[in-house]
């Protein structure tokens, strides 16, 4: 395995249960990696044995072709910005993003030449004064992440980055941070358990499950073919229809499940009579209250439960079957005035095409 950061089966565990379990990673230089995860899957604890904040109980991690497993984190030519900033209140903007380079000794007229970079970098050069309290949240997140990056670090880490920012700030910034990250061009893991900020910001995601990976891909292969169940459903949302198969040829197969056969345009190369389940997303079901003409597979009958209206599309919740199954469909508003018949209680057909669909057995 290759890459300019890489851990090669990577385990920690504490009291004997692992935390992180035999994980290999291979991150090019240059990318924006992250760790995608919910609470307690092992993504921190994988984000600080990379560090050194943790020691594994066994594996290697490799920086451009040096094995820093046993280096303490000071010796690291990494930085790592924590979730709380850790700014010094007492100091001022410029004299936090300094803190690091006087420590190291570097030279008046070369730190004040770097400070001054980073700030024009985050741009605050005219916030250089202030202490952190008189700064907005995105600002002071601006100012931790130019305090990393005034050493030059080969590798940045970020824990949950921009974890302390409401919705719409979080949004902004995450472009923001992109773009100073790029313009630097350090390579760089983020640790999240948003997976829109993952999708926005990381060239790359890995996503995390009880200490393993179990998948890594682009935010596009992770969400277009999710390799099983939970990485289908942890990312966006999704429709899963559990069956058999029940045909598989090379270019089409079928899912026998409870509410009937689902038709897919590609074969997966599995056994007829094998458990699997099929995942559709919301936005890829069409919805009407007549009868599609022409269409004959994939074609389903439901309930109109509930409808969300959320300004660029709408959810619609389908009541299917008796067993109070449901499930989800999206639909976009193109029009400003609604321009949908379809109202709460009504009987729906709705359908997706069958390139739509994945196919998944484990």
């Amino acid at each position: 395995m290759t890459g300019f950061l890489r851990a090669d089966q990577l385990v920690k565990r504490f009291d004997g249960a692992a935390a992180v379990d035999e994980v290999s990673l291979s991150i090019n230089k240059g990318e924006i990696f992250a760790l995608l995860g919910s609470s307690g899957c092992g993504k921190s604890t994988l984000l600080r044995m990379l560090a050194g904040f943790e020691t594994p109980t066994s594996g290697t991690v490799t920086l451009d072709g040096v094995d820093i497993t046993s280096l303490p984190p000071y010796e690291r030519p990494i930085n790592m910005m924590f979730q709380s900033y850790a700014l010094f209140p007492h100091l001022s903007i410029w004299d936090n993003i300094a803190f690091g380079l006087r420590r190291e000794g570097m030279p008046e007229a070369q730190l004040e030449a770097r400070v001054e970079e980073m700030l024009r970098l985050v741009q605050l050069e005219t916030f250089a004064k202030r202490k952190p309290h008189q700064l907005s949240g995105g600002q002071q997140q601006r100012v931790a992440l130019a305090r990393s990056l005034a050493k030059k670090p080969q590798l940045l880490l970020l824990d949950e980055p921009l974890g302390a920012l409401d919705k719409k700030l979080r949004e902004r910034t995450q472009f923001e941070l992109v773009n100073i990250i790029e313009a630097v061009g350090v390579t760089c893991v983020m640790v999240t358990h948003d997976q829109e900020e993952a999708m926005a910001m990381a060239s790359r995601i890995a996503v995390m499950s009880h200490g393993r990976v179990l998948q890594i891909g682009t935010p596009r292969e992770i969400y277009e073919h999710p390799n099983c169940r939970f990485v289908a459903d942890f990312i966006g949302n999704v429709n899963l229809f559990e069956g058999e198969l029940t045909v598989d040829e090379v270019d089409r197969c079928e899912v026998t499940t409870a509410y009937g056969v689902v038709n897919v345009g590609h074969g997966i190369s599995g056994t007829p009579g094998m458990a699997a389940a099929v995942a559709v997303r919301p936005e890829k079901i069409h919805i009407s209250k007549a009868k599609p003409d022409g269409i004959s597979g994939n074609l389903f009958t439901g309930k109109v439960l509930e409808i969300a209206y959320f300004g660029s599309y709408n959810t619609f919740i389908v009541g299917i079957g008796a067993g109070g199954r449901t499930i989800k469909i999206t639909e976009t508003n193109t029009a400003r005035h609604e321009s949908s018949s379809i109202t709460w209680n009504d009987q729906v057909f709705f359908w997706w095409d069958d390139t739509a669909p994945v196919v998944l057995t484990q």
